[in-house]
């Protein structure tokens, strides 16, 4: 018993320590630098976490890239300067938003043309089954319903 109370102690005295160490603080003078910076942060992608912005990340390599975008933006960077650097180091993956560029026009229109596609396709189907049910019954088909009433109408 004595044991677990002493356990339980060391670990709420290292508790704090242990959280102290996981918080990344970045002091920014001005409100609009700390609100680009969220914004890059929410922008970029971590490479090896799937679908997490590096600011939701806590993998290594999304804290190394939240360092650089600081550093970036005290230097005096734009925000297309620090894309372009994180794109050059890290691929087009990084971005949530690709670019539209010649290799990624299938990526932006693949979407609008399944969507157009799909429109096209319904319209066709329900212009045939319009077609279908206006068609006219042959003088077989008439002989035939008649034939079918009449045995209804003798029950």
């Amino acid at each position: 018993m004595a044991r677990l109370i002493r356990a339980l102690l060391m670990l709420a005295l290292l508790a704090p320590a242990l959280a102290q160490a996981a918080i990344e603080v970045r002091e920014f003078d001005d409100p609009v630098m700390r609100d680009r910076f969220e914004s890059l942060t929410a922008t970029l992608r971590c490479p090896k976490c799937q679908n997490q912005a590096i600011g939701d990340s806590d993998s290594p390599i999304a804290g190394d890239m939240r360092q650089r975008v600081y550093q970036q933006l005290q230097a005096g960077r734009s925000d297309k300067e620090i894309l372009d650097f994180m794109v050059s180091r890290f691929g087009d993956y990084v971005l949530y938003n690709p670019r539209l560029e010649g290799r990624t026009l299938l990526l932006w229109g693949l979407p609008a043309g399944l969507i157009l596609g799909g429109g096209l396709l319904v319209a066709w189907l329900v212009r045939a089954r319009r077609r279908a049910s206006a068609r006219t019954l042959s003088d077989e088909e008439r002989a035939r319903l008649d034939a079918l009433l009449e045995r209804e109408d003798d029950r």
